[in-house]
């Protein structure tokens, strides 16, 4: 009797151990399938609540983070209509009422120096590069030689017109969305010659980003009549622009959301700051346009505009490149740079 006690003691533990094991899966499963159900439910409507939702300061900096990736710009496309995105991006390029196109015209005595001083600049958010040039005489543009089959990498650039140092500079056209880099937006002049975006409106205006011959950077819209008139030496387009003559033009945060930055800007005294923000990476998750306007004004720039930011956001100096580039591949080719030579 004892012996069929004990064994019958011994299979109610094992059903018990039974029951318990199948209540543990049964729990498990229970929560998997909650889990996916839940991922599955918060990736569909959440691209539906923040493109289509009322939260306008969201959408606007969701929109502005991938417009500025060659890849990401698909997210917000698959949503969207490019009349929504244009309109949604128009009333988020927060530049103020400040007049970009009157020029402060700037005296300064240019030292024809080679000094070069490098700086890292840093936030709890982001880690950056920044430049000082003390003669801007040595600033041009450079272009890729593929133009406007292809682009080029910055240090590419550089290397083959022996800059000490470059960055980045305008945007370009995709084609088929191949990102090639090789058909640029508005103007190009280098070394005085229209390389591309002459107009027959002689009186559009366009972004610009421009050196006269006499080394001053002129920011803000302009024609070709102006650049002419300030006899611009080299130029290209992109914006917004970030400080006209001393003043901040961004509203809020520039509404383009955190992003890798290129900027480029011009002290009172003529000497010029370069300046590239890494992003999408933890180490450093990018800038506003309003965090590298205010770096800007820190170091003392009267203007200053934005470049080409995201993937071609590239610094090159002292024969290699500085920053880390967020591309998975490295360095983005791009039309064009502003080098500087020695």
């Amino acid at each position: 009797m004892n012996n069929i006690t004990v064994n019958e003691q011994f299979g109610l533990q094992n059903q018990l151990k039974q029951v318990k094991k199948k209540k543990k899966k049964s729990k498990l499963k229970s929560i998997i399938v909650f889990l996916i159900f839940e991922f599955l439910f918060m990736s569909l409507t959440t691209p539906l609540l923040v493109f289509y939702g009322p939260f306008n300061n969201v959408k606007r900096t969701i929109i502005g983070m991938t417009w500025n990736s060659f890849t990401l710009q698909k997210i917000p496309k698959a949503f969207l209509s490019d009349n929504a995105i244009s309109r949604i991006l128009g009333d988020g390029y927060a530049i103020s009422d400040l007049d970009t196109e009157a020029i402060k015209m700037l005296k300064f005595g240019v030292k024809h120096t080679g000094e070069i001083e490098l700086f890292d600049v840093e936030s709890s958010n982001f880690k950056g590069k920044m430049l000082l040039i003390e003669d801007p005489t040595r600033i041009k543009v450079g272009y890729s030689n593929q133009m406007p089959r292809a682009g080029e990498t910055t240090s590419s650039i550089a290397k083959r017109n022996g800059a000490i140092a470059a960055i980045n500079g305008g945007g370009f056209i995709d084609t088929k969305w191949a990102g090639t880099g090789g058909a640029p937006l508005g103007y190009l002049i280098s070394n005085g010659k229209y390389i591309s975006g002459q107009i027959k409106d002689k009186d559009k205006k366009r972004d610009t980003i421009a050196f006269t011959e006499d080394g001053m950077l002129i920011v803000g819209k302009h024609s070709e009549n102006d650049l002419n008139k300030y006899k611009v030496k080299e130029a290209i387009s992109f914006g917004p622009p970030l400080i006209v003559n001393g003043k901040p033009t961004v509203k809020g945060d520039g509404g383009w959301g955190i992003s890798p930055r290129t900027v480029i800007g011009q002290k009172e005294d003529g000497s010029v700051l370069m300046l590239v923000i890494d992003g999408r990476s933890l180490k450093s998750f990018g800038a506003t346009l309003e965090e590298v306007q205010n770096i800007m004004l820190k170091h003392g720039a009267v203007n200053a505009a934005n470049l080409d930011g995201g993937s071609s956001t590239t610094m090159y100096y002292d024969g290699k490149v500085i920053n880390t580039p967020s591309d998975a591949l490295g360095e983005r080719s791009v039309p064009s740079v502003f080098m500087v030579m020695p």
